[in-house]
């Protein structure tokens, strides 16, 4: 059962997730918070596997939680859960180290979806953000092996396991990774994985394949 935490400064929207997550046997509700100096303070000491965190908050904002979530090391997915789809804001919570980006109109069964994904070491991005991305560039394509090792580290497999799960080196692994980002224009693996969503390279059913 995945151990979720909910971070929102609205009593409405905290209510209605947190009686979906109740009739969800795959999920657990461990906590709530009102504020992101409140939702920081819990979520250490409760440890959940996936925060669902509102991008706006009083007091510290979503984004800056996630990072002190990513820099603490803690063993805890972030989903962003908000009522933004611009871009700068899909790319700070990703950089800052979430995981995934759902928005407030998503359906319970999306948020399911993104939930389970995030705390399998995936990465969701809300369907209404990916076709909003699309653009008439085109980056430079990827070789079927370079996809290949975009899907695998997408999906929370280290370099070592990526090279066991394709029968090559770590090494081989790590200069397809260098290849990726230089033609997609990332400087990490979530970066990636964004630009190759909006680019088209991959899609969302590669993902939760």
């Amino acid at each position: 059962m995945i151990r979720v935490f909910l971070a929102d400064d609205h009593p409405m929207t905290r209510s209605g997730i947190a009686a979906y997550i109740a009739k969800d046997p795959g999920m657990t509700l461990v906590g709530e918070a009102a504020d992101g100096v409140e939702a920081w303070e819990k979520i250490q000491d409760v440890l959940p596997q996936v925060v669902l965190m509102d991008i706006r908050m009083p007091r510290e904002d979503g984004v800056q939680v996630v990072r002190k979530i990513k820099e603490a090391g803690l063993p805890t997915f972030s989903l962003m859960l908000s009522s933004y789809d611009a871009q700068q804001y899909v790319m700070a919570s990703l950089r800052a180290g979430a995981k995934g980006y759902i928005l407030k109109t998503a359906t319970p069964e999306e948020l399911a979806r993104a939930v389970f994904t995030v705390a399998g070491g995936g990465v969701y991005l809300d369907r209404e953000i990916s076709r909003a991305m699309e653009d008439d560039y085109v980056p430079e394509e990827l070789s079927s092996r370079e996809r290949e090792v975009l899907l695998y580290a997408a999906k929370g497999l280290s370099s070592k396991q990526v090279a066991q799960e394709l029968f090559i080196s770590d090494r081989t692994v790590q200069t397809h990774l260098a290849s990726i980002y230089d033609k997609l224009g990332a400087k990490n693996k979530t970066e990636a994985m964004l630009l190759a969503l909006k680019y088209g390279v991959v899609t969302l059913e590669d993902l939760i394949a």
